[in-house]
């Protein structure tokens, strides 16, 4: 059994992932915004946030987290004719979408060099490999950002048995995939999935549990999509 921090627990794939990881056996501390639900509750809009969950996380798991899951994200459009709601979003889609989870990926690594290694889980997006739509700039980025630091987080800790793994999904059927879908065209969008469906947060939460202790060290710095063959590498 593993103690696993999980962000963005409430809805879709970090629901569907508490899930997998609780009936593995796994002791799942989970997050969200607001909390409840045996949720703890943290804004990664704060400044701070991230710092505070680590250590509330790794008081209720006992001094000893093993695998850390940032999941936690937003898609948020913006309008790059208004310069302030440009600004305003992408500010809040790096402190979401990418400080919070590097700073809890410091908080990781840190504590993995003093209790014999674990194992991190981004799950970032096929929008930091491809891009995404004009009114999302600010969440490519900030994904693409999200690779990359795995990347470098597996090839700087491999030898202390510190392991980093990113998924990279493709639309999944959650709140925001769908409010996405029906806003931009769902069948065309749907045309351009060879699989001709999107995935499911079971397919990505499985994924998850994999990671989280089944996936040989060897895969290290590896990043995962699921996607629907709708971009393939």
């Amino acid at each position: 059994m593993a103690n696993i921090l999980l962000t963005g627990a409430s809805r879709g794939i970090g629901a569907a992932a508490r899930t997998a990881l609780t009936a593995a056996g796994h002791n799942v501390i989970g997050h969200s915004t607001a909390g409840g639900d045996g949720l703890l509750a943290a804004d990664f809009a704060l400044p701070n946030a991230a710092d505070a969950l680590w250590e509330q996380a790794l008081s209720l798991a006992g001094g000893r987290i093993d695998v850390l899951v940032n999941n936690a994200g937003v898609f948020e459009p913006v309008d790059i004719a208004d310069p302030a709601a440009f600004a305003a979003t992408w500010a809040r889609s790096h402190a979401i979408n990418l400080q919070s989870a590097a700073d809890l990926c410091r908080h990781a690594v840190l504590h993995f060099q003093q209790s014999g290694g674990g194992r991190i889980i981004n799950v970032a997006s096929r929008a930091g490999h491809r891009g995404d739509s004009p009114a999302h700039w600010h969440y490519a980025a900030a994904k693409g950002g999200m690779l990359a630091m795995t990347k470098s987080i597996a090839r700087a800790y491999a030898s202390q048995n510190i392991l980093a793994f990113a998924i990279a999904p493709g639309f999944t059927m959650t709140g925001m995939a769908e409010e996405y879908l029906s806003s931009r065209g769902g069948d065309k969008l749907l045309a351009d999935i060879p699989l001709g469906r999107v995935a499911d947060p079971c397919e990505v939460a499985e994924t998850i549990r994999w990671l989280a202790a089944v996936a040989p060290a060897s895969l290290t710095g590896t990043t995962l999509d699921i996607n629907g063959a709708s971009y393939v590498r």
